[in-house]
């Protein structure tokens, strides 16, 4: 009896623009341009553009009242691999729709697929991004795309085993490795997921035990890789003389290695800013678990009493309402 093959996307999958809503622009522009030091272009009044690469659009802030992410997408090889992505998604029963082609255009691609992810997060899917040869305009030096993808985003969840079970099964993501930390007294899993030779695209966070969940946004953070360490000290100079709260001063991490810092966005997520991950080899990876979310560094600058009585009452009130979950998800 011949053995069926699944394909595998396992490395056909990178994370390719983030979108936000805010309705602090102005706010925004400064933020990005002067403080991470990035290209900034503002087509209309209701839209911010960030560049970082020849990709006409990577960060899009648009205008609303969400303060938070609303949207990832996600770039895959070719019309094969998407096809692929699209029929697991719907055997797990999820609403998928085709975008119009201006919305398409307005996130820099020639047509996308829309779903709603875990925690209500729109995911995009699209094989074909908008390229650009203007000259990027920026502080910064460079960052690190490619075939790795924009960055990472880190996800807190109160349903950590359908979250993974999402992005091991749609994308086929594979576990790098785990990270138990106790941070201002609760005890956290973090767990790291690479779609190709990054790191990690996805990272999760849960609390051990009661399942709360203490942040207002949907995500914690997001990850840009700058291509310099002088790139991130910079970074971290411009953003903390301009006021910006430092979420984490400049620091190391034990399982990926890219020293960072954190900076609160003016929506209340976070960006790290980092350098030099590693990049992970295949042959004879295993993942290990680990003790402690940082090497080195990496200490809080602005954790005040307000701040932790806010994730207090976050992770209380969460505690009334159940985390979407993708159906075929553990719910």
């Amino acid at each position: 009896m011949n053995k069926v093959s699944t394909p595998d996307l396992f490395g056909k999958v990178r994370m390719g623009y983030l979108v936000a809503e805010s309705n602090k622009l102005d706010e925004w522009k400064t933020f990005a341009q002067e403080g991470l030091g990035l290209h900034v272009e503002q087509p209309s009044a209701d839209l911010l553009v960030f560049r970082v690469d020849d990709h006409q659009r990577r960060i899009m802030i648009r205008k609303g009242p969400a303060e938070d992410v609303v949207a990832m997408g996600w770039e895959l090889d070719d019309q094969a691999a998407l096809d692929t992505a699209l029929s697991r998604l719907k055997l797990r029963g999820a609403d998928i729709a085709l975008a119009q082609a201006n919305d398409a255009a307005q996130h820099g691609v020639t047509s996308l697929w829309r779903v709603l992810g875990p925690k209500k997060l729109t995911i995009e899917l699209y094989t074909t991004p908008l390229l650009t040869q203007a000259p990027l305009q920026m502080k910064a030096s460079g960052f690190v795309t490619g075939a790795a993808g924009l960055g990472h985003v880190a996800i807190t969840t109160r349903e950590p085993e359908a979250m993974l079970a999402f992005w091991q099964e749609v994308f086929d993501a594979r576990l790098s490795d785990e990270i138990e930390d106790r941070i201002d007294g609760v005890n956290l899993d973090f767990s790291f997921l690479r779609l190709n030779e990054r790191h990690h695209s996805i990272a999760t966070a849960s609390t051990r035990g009661v399942r709360l969940n203490p942040l207002r946004t949907t995500i914690h953070h997001m990850n840009l890789q700058a291509a310099s360490l002088e790139d991130v000290t910079q970074g971290y100079l411009r953003c903390k003389a301009m006021g910006y709260e430092i979420a984490n001063s400049i620091g190391q991490h034990p399982n990926d290695k890219e020293l960072s810092f954190y900076v609160v966005t003016p929506s209340g997520f976070e960006v790290e800013l980092g350098w030099n991950p590693i990049s992970v080899k295949e042959e004879g990876w295993q993942p290990q678990r680990y003790r402690g979310i940082s090497l080195w560094g990496h200490r809080p600058e602005n954790l005040t009493m307000a701040n932790r009585l806010g994730r207090f009452k976050n992770g209380l009130s969460s505690l009334a309402r159940s985390e979407y979950t993708v159906q075929g998800s553990r719910t």
